[in-house]
Order: C-alpha cells, then structure tokens, then sequence
C-alpha cells in the first residue's frame, strides 16, 4: 500500500507539472498573438506627417 501512495504522489507531481507547462505555454501564445496583432495594426497606420510640407490652398473669400 506504501509504494502505491508514493505511485500516485508521483504521478500527481507529473500532471501538475504537465498543467503548469500548458498554463505557460497558452499564456506565450496569446501574449505572442497579441504582440503580433499590435504590429499589425501599426502596419497599416498611416501618418499625415507626409501632408505637413504641401503647401495648403486657402481661397479668398473677398
């Protein structure tokens, strides 16, 4: 009875360890995703700075 305790107390320290990894893992791939997301988005950001030399046309109201 004694070596089955230690049997399974074993097999409990495996599987924590094993949910603990997973629990690590699935946090890196969705800090990850979100990371690239944020790329993305900043990707196809357009800045107005570029209009900032042309000249602006103003019409004369008078």
């Amino acid at each position: 009875m004694c070596t089955f305790k230690k049997v399974l107390k074993i097999v409990a320290i495996v599987a924590a360890v094993a949910a603990a990894a997973a629990g690590v893992y699935l946090l890196v791939k969705k800090l990850k995703e979100k990371k690239e997301a944020d790329a993305d988005s900043l990707e196809s950001f357009v800045s107005c700075s570029c209009l900032d030399d042309e000249p602006i046309l103003v019409e004369n109201p008078a």
